[in-house]
């Protein structure tokens, strides 16, 4: 009985860390700005690049 339960626990926490780490390689799209944006008087474009 006791083996049951640790066979079951184990397999409990093998599939835990491979959903975890089959979600963490998933799709992530990059993040397409069209408008320029502020945060605070932080411009979106790298200074060397703004047109200030």
């Amino acid at each position: 009985m006791v083996l049951l339960i640790l066979l079951v626990g184990l397999w409990v926490v093998s599939a835990t860390v491979r959903s975890v780490v089959h979600d963490g390689r998933g799709h992530t799209p990059s993040v397409r700005s069209t408008e320029p944006w502020k945060a605070g008087n932080l411009p979106s474009v790298p200074f060397s690049e703004a047109r200030l």
